[in-house]
């Protein structure tokens, strides 16, 4: 019987390839069918104006800040998910992952009835003085409930691939399990941390659902690229797609600076062991 395993052997039958080239056109013709509407000679007028950079630094400023908070609240969460085994565990992490499925406009209703004026906590907040709902951080707060999953479900995978080994021999040493998680366990999957982040990061530059719903569209405030992005789709075409195409620009350059990165770990701790 001949054998066709090989050194170039990758186990992909060859129909597979045709499926996954018509995949990737589904998905590439859409952006080249913008490429191909941008009115080249006033797309750097119309993605330089005042309203489309306020619009753009609004949601780099507050992606950021929302990535920030989704590692704050996801790393615990992930390590519960990951290391924890107690009552009620599975609904935790279902109801964790929610945003996922949940269409954004529905998150958006739900942080309104949490944190607006007449909200479960927005009224307790008022009377602080505290107004979150139609402002900046309504568009973080928004963000961030949308954002947080991806960030939750890279992580969980990257613990649960490790495994516990290493953190159990540096118990074992006598290490506190506070140092056990700052020197063993966040270091051992940090490359799964970083790529949650990144898509937590991409996601909240693409909301537009549930921060137009909490936050509203005020310019400078809660405009943010998206917001301007559908209100020029009503006025201007032209500026819409050529915005468009600046929010797919930057989207794939963070994402394409993660999978380089992610590529580039594994050879460099290769390289010292």
């Amino acid at each position: 019987m001949t054998s066709h395993r090989g050194p170039g052997y990758t186990g992909i039958p060859p129909w597979i390839y045709a499926i996954a080239a018509a995949g990737g056109l589904f998905v590439l013709l859409p952006l080249v069918a913008m490429v191909a509407k941008v009115n080249w000679t006033q797309f750097f007028p119309l993605v330089t104006s005042e309203s489309s950079l306020t619009a753009l630094g609004l949601s780099l400023r507050t992606s950021a800040a929302s990535t920030a908070l989704c590692i704050v609240l996801g790393v615990p969460l992930a390590l519960v998910l990951a290391r924890g085994t107690f009552p009620g565990q599975r609904l935790l992490r279902a109801f964790v992952l929610l945003p996922l499925v949940l269409p954004p406009v529905v998150g958006g209703i739900a942080l309104l009835y949490t944190f607006g004026r007449q909200g479960l906590l927005g009224k307790s907040l008022e009377l602080a003085g505290i107004q979150i709902a139609f402002s900046t951080t309504a568009v973080i707060l928004a963000q961030t409930f949308v954002a947080l999953p991806f960030l939750v479900v890279s992580l969980e995978g990257a613990l649960r691939t490790a495994g516990t080994k290493y953190e159990a021999v540096a118990a074992t040493l006598g290490a506190r399990p506070t140092t056990v998680l700052r020197r063993v366990s966040i270091p051992l999957v940090l490359p799964g941390l970083a790529s949650g982040a990144v898509l937590s990061f991409a996601r909240c530059l693409g909301e537009f659902g549930a921060t137009l719903t909490f936050a509203g569209s005020l310019q400078g405030v809660t405009r943010t690229l998206p917001l301007e992005i559908y209100l020029q789709r009503e006025t201007d075409a032209d500026a819409a797609v050529a915005l468009s195409l600046l929010l797919v620009a930057v989207a794939v350059a963070v994402v394409g600076l993660s999978y380089r990165r992610s590529r580039q770990q594994p050879a460099t701790e290769a390289s010292n062991a």
